[in-house]
C-alpha cells in the first residue's frame, strides 16, 4: 500500500448535507435582502400576529380566571372583616350614646332639683336610691344615706316634682323611705286653688293616689293641683303632692272620691332630696324645667344641699340652721 492515498472520498450523504445547507444560507440571504428592500416579510409577520393572538388569548384564560377568583376572595375577606369592624364600632357607639343620654336626663334632674332648693329657700340633703320596691302592697325605697349622714325617722323625702314620702328607719348607711303610693300611708292635703282640706291615700300604685270622702258642696275639680296642708306636722305646708284627675260619687252617693296623679316621678330618677329642716314659707308649686334658673349659682335665695360624703363631696349655697322636725305619728287610712 502506498503511503499517501490521497483524501477520502466524500460520502453521498454528507454532500447531500452540504447542499442542503448552501440551499438554506441562499434561502437566507435572499429573504434577508428581500424583506430589506421590500417589507413583505414584516407584513407577513403581523398577519401571523393576527391570527395567533386569540389562540393567546384562550390559552390565558385559566390564569385570568385564577386571578380574578384570588382577587375576588381577598375582596371579600376584606370586605367581611371591615364590616365587622364597622359593626364593633357602631355597637361601642350605641352603647356611648345611650350612656351619653342617660347622664343628660340625670343631669336634667339634678338641676330641676337644685331649681327647687333654690326657689324654695330649703335645706335639703341628696340621697341616691339604691333600691326601690314597688309591689302592690309595699312601696319601698332604700337610700344610699343613713344616721350616719343625719338621716332621721320621719325625715321628708322630696324631688324636682314634689313629696315622694318619708323616711321610716334608718341604719348607719341606709335608710328606707315610704312613699306616698303606700297602700298604709296617707298624707293631708289642700286644694291649692281654693284650700279645701282632704286627704290623700296611696292605691299600691305609683302613677294613682286616691281622695275620699269628699263632700257634695266642695269646689274640688278635675284639674286641681294638692299640695300638703301641713296638718300633723309630719309634712311642711305648700309642697306638690299631685294633680286630681278624676272624680266620682263613691257607693253611698254622699261624698266623691277622686284620683290624684302624683307631682313626684315616684318610678324613676336615681337621686331624691331629704328636707333637713321645714322652710320659712311654703313651697307652692311644682318645679319645672322650664322654671329652673338658667344659673342656679346666681340665685340669692338662701338655700343648702348637703351631698352625703360616701358620695361625693359635702358642698353648701349658704349655711341655714337646722331646726329638727317634730316627731309625730304616721298618717294612716282609717
Amino acid at each position: 500500500m502506498p503511503s499517501y492515498a490521497g483524501p477520502a472520498a466524500a460520502r453521498p450523504g454528507e454532500i447531500v448535507g452540504t447542499l442542503r445547507l448552501l440551499a438554506y444560507l441562499a434561502a437566507a440571504f435572499a429573504l434577508i435582502l428581500l424583506d430589506h428592500r421590500g417589507g413583505w416579510l414584516s407584513q407577513v409577520r403581523q398577519q401571523a400576529q393576527a391570527f395567533v393572538q386569540p389562540m393567546w388569548a384562550v390559552a390565558g384564560w385559566p390564569g385570568a380566571v385564577i386571578d380574578s377568583i384570588s382577587d375576588d376572595a381577598g375582596t371579600r375577606s376584606s370586605l367581611i372583616e371591615e364590616n365587622r369592624r364597622l359593626r364593633n364600632q357602631m355597637l361601642v357607639d350605641s352603647a356611648r350614646m345611650a350612656r351619653l343620654q342617660a347622664a343628660s336626663a340625670d343631669n336634667d334632674r339634678l338641676r330641676r332639683m337644685l331649681g327647687v332648693v333654690q326657689r324654695g329657700g330649703l335645706d335639703v340633703q341628696l340621697a341616691p336610691i339604691l333600691d326601690i320596691d314597688l309591689d302592690p302592697t309595699r312601696q319601698r325605697l332604700v337610700l344610699d344615706a343613713g344616721s350616719g349622714d343625719g338621716v332621721r325617722i320621719g325625715q321628708v323625702v322630696i324631688d324636682a316634682g314634689g313629696v315622694v314620702g318619708q323616711v321610716i328607719a334608718t341604719t348607719a348607711m341606709h335608710s328606707t323611705a315610704l312613699l306616698l303610693t303606700d297602700p298604709d300611708h296617707a298624707v293631708p292635703v289642700a286644694v291649692m286653688r281654693n284650700g279645701v282640706r282632704l286627704v290623700a291615700y296611696g292605691t299600691g300604685r305609683s302613677d294613682r293616689l286616691a281622695l275620699a270622702s269628699i263632700p257634695l258642696s266642695s269646689d274640688v275639680k278635675v284639674g286641681d293641683v294638692v299640695v300638703t296642708s301641713g296638718l300633723g306636722k309630719r309634712f311642711p305646708a305648700g309642697f306638690p303632692v299631685g294633680t286630681i284627675s278624676a272624680l266620682r260619687p263613691d257607693d253611698s252617693r254622699a261624698f266623691l272620691v277622686g284620683d290624684v296623679t302624683p307631682a313626684a316621678q315616684l318610678d324613676r330618677g336615681r337621686d331624691v332630696l331629704l328636707l333637713r329642716s321645714a322652710p320659712e314659707r311654703p313651697v307652692i308649686g311644682p318645679a319645672s324645667a322650664s322654671t329652673a334658673p338658667a344659673n342656679p349659682a346666681s340665685v340669692a335665695t338662701p338655700a343648702s344641699v348637703v351631698v352625703p360624703a360616701k358620695t361625693g363631696t359635702q358642698a353648701r349655697a349658704s349655711a341655714a340652721p337646722t331646726q329638727p322636725a317634730p316627731a309625730t305619728t304616721q298618717a294612716r287610712r282609717p
